[in-house]
């Protein structure tokens, strides 16, 4: 099922962000983690996914995607924390294992 999104991710809490848009959240994940092609979360361990918000169209995903990386990086940690305090990794309840450590 295609479902448009943006979504973050962290290196751990408080650590490295990277902020995507996707229509396929749990394949773009097992992307993100298998770590396959360099790119800026390979080499920087950026796996964990701490928020997403899911988005009428893409274009709505991708206006709201450029709207949060021109964002200071407090607001983003504020965004983060107003949903998930605990910088827990969103993508078990997509069905991925946790990541190890």
């Amino acid at each position: 099922m295609k479902q448009p999104c943006v979504y973050i991710l962290a290196s751990q809490p408080y650590g490295t962000l990277y902020i995507g848009v996707t229509s396929n959240l749990l394949g773009r994940m097992m992307q993100h983690r298998a770590s396959r092609m360099p790119s800026f979360t390979a080499r920087y361990g950026v796996h964990r996914l701490v928020r997403y918000e899911a988005c009428d169209t893409m274009e709505q995903a991708i206006l709201r995607e450029k709207q949060l990386k021109r964002w200071h990086r407090q607001w983003k940690i504020n965004l983060i924390e107003a949903d998930n305090p605990q910088w827990s990794d969103l993508a078990m309840e997509l069905g991925l294992p946790p990541l190890s450590p």
